[in-house]
Parts: C-alpha cells; sequence; structure tokens
C-alpha cells in the first residue's frame, strides 16, 4: 500500500485511438509516461527507446532558414488625414 503513494496516477490521452482494438478515447498512459495501454483490449506497449531523426524538408532546410531580402520603407497613412499630394 505505501508503494503507491509515490506512484503518479494514470491518464487518459484524449483523442488517441487503440492500434488494435481501433476505439478511440481507450488509451492510458502510466504516471511517468513510459507506457501506454487500452482499457478495452488490453494492448499495451511502452514508449519507444529511439526517436527518429527528424526529417528534413524544404523548411528545416539550412538554406530555408537564412532569408535575405532587401529593405523597404513602408509609410503607414492615416485614413482622417489624407496626404498632401493626393
Amino acid at each position: 500500500m505505501a508503494d503507491n503513494i509515490d506512484e503518479k496516477p494514470k491518464r487518459f490521452i484524449a483523442g488517441a485511438v487503440c492500434p488494435r482494438c481501433g476505439l478511440m478515447d481507450r488509451i492510458v498512459v502510466s504516471g511517468d509516461g513510459e507506457e501506454r495501454s487500452c482499457i478495452d483490449c488490453g494492448f499495451s506497449d511502452d514508449r519507444p527507446v529511439h526517436t527518429p531523426d527528424q526529417l528534413s524538408t524544404r523548411v528545416t532546410r539550412p538554406a530555408a532558414r537564412r532569408v535575405e531580402t532587401e529593405s523597404q520603407v513602408v509609410r503607414l497613412l492615416d485614413p482622417s488625414n489624407p496626404p498632401d499630394n493626393a
């Protein structure tokens, strides 16, 4: 009984679909986040130890991070005070 005091409660994951039975909102994650399980069919697996590397896309490429633009002056106009040359 004393062991349960230190354990964090399991949490439901909203919108998660069980890979085995396909039911939504039946997946719970252990308090430490290391294991997920389905409360209906009993499916259970551990959190992956190795996460895959990020895929290279046009946004994550180093060249996409360099943005070279010319600077332009932008003048904001007040609609209640029209410019003199209008």
